[in-house]
């Protein structure tokens, strides 16, 4: 979980999803990425597709396949935007998401930009 939280810089803004409450700095990144491994039992796969990237802004694909806490298969699949400072870390971050159940593959061509 450190080296997730170590990227993001101390005053950050994380939305994990449109309608959720934002995460704010370090602490509120590790709140939220603890939680979201905890409800993973195990990482089947995990893909990124070709970022794309506009100065101090990119945009990437994301698709992994696990097995939930429960120990049942779940795919996820969707993009992350961020900002970075000059330092290279993150100063704003949000994702847009879906799941279902199963070890769904990702479509072909998927991640190209």
């Amino acid at each position: 979980m450190e080296p997730v939280v170590a990227l993001y810089a101390e005053g950050c803004v994380h939305r994990s999803a449109p309608f959720r409450t934002p995460h704010h700095g370090r602490a509120g990144v590790r709140e939220y990425v603890g939680g979201a491994f905890a409800d993973e039992s195990a990482v089947v796969d995990v893909r990124f597709g070709a970022p794309a990237v506009d100065g101090d802004r990119a945009c990437v694909e994301y698709w992994a396949t696990v097995h939930d806490r429960d120990g049942a298969p779940v795919t996820l699949a969707g993009s992350a935007f961020v900002r970075f400072d000059a330092d290279g870390l993150i100063t704003e971050a949000r994702d847009y998401w879906h799941e279902t159940a199963g070890h769904v593959p990702p479509p072909e061509l998927w991640g190209q930009v």
